[in-house]
């Protein structure tokens, strides 16, 4: 972990949603693959579950190239919509989210849900992890022009919760790279699959196996982190 004793606490914890509160990282996959392949486009679910984590926005084209996104980008974000809605009931809290969120506020932070998902997949999930009563601030894919990992969904966040520094949970490469490019260290996890060794070389301050391990963890010092400067780098995909 890089901190220096001596720098400020952070003031405000950012917590990404899918993937990282609630376990719907491989259900936006499938989602993902069935909609690809109603517009005739195979692609394997492992790949498109690289991308997932980054917005909708930029996966299309990311995935399937810029011809796909100019020609099918808003068809398909529409299907994958679709796809997810009938898997929406299957999606529940990681264990440990509600917990956790109870936690940082009583440490004193401003809590925020830093999510680029859809209003209504967000609100669901506000809802199955009970703390609407918690949190400062709730971001969705309305309040911003770029998803992660850009990083303008944080500072949404950070700027509703009335909060002036932040640290970052997440669960992919793309929530590392958006916290550093907001000058925020990333807790990252490895809900979103994605490996210990990545996410420590995509520059996490912390990699942990999930959210209840991140009950005992020293909060203090993680908020006294600062993203080593590869972790700005654009995170790559296979």
């Amino acid at each position: 972990m890089t901190a220096a004793p001596s720098s400020p606490r952070r003031d405000t914890v950012l917590l990404d949603v899918d993937g990282t509160l609630v376990d719907s990282t491989y259900h936006h996959a499938l989602a993902w693959h069935r909609a690809f392949r109603s517009h005739g486009l195979e692609l394997p679910v492992w790949r498109v579950h690289r991308a997932v984590g980054m917005g909708g926005d930029r996966l299309v084209g990311a995935l399937a190239g810029d011809d796909v996104e100019d020609e099918l980008g808003d068809a398909l974000r529409e299907s994958w919509v679709a796809e997810y809605d009938r898997l929406l009931d299957e999606v529940s809290p990681l264990p440990g989210a509600t917990d956790l969120v109870r936690l940082l506020t009583d440490r004193g932070f401003r809590v925020a849900l830093a999510s680029s998902g859809k209003a209504r997949h967000t609100e669901r999930a506000l809802e199955l992890l009970g703390v609407a009563d918690l949190v400062a601030a709730v971001t969705t894919s309305d309040d911003a022009q770029s998803s992660k990992p850009a990083p303008d969904i944080l500072k949404v966040a950070l700027e509703r919760a009335g909060g002036h520094q932040a640290l970052v949970l997440g669960d992919s490469t793309f929530d590392v790279t958006s916290a550093a490019r907001l000058g925020a260290p990333c807790v990252a996890l490895r809900t979103g699959g994605f490996g210990v060794d990545e996410l420590e070389r995509a520059g996490a301050v912390l990699v942990a196996d999930g959210l209840l391990e991140l009950l005992e963890a020293d909060w203090d010092e993680l908020a006294r982190a600062t993203p080593p400067e590869r972790a700005s780098a654009e995170p790559p995909l296979p």
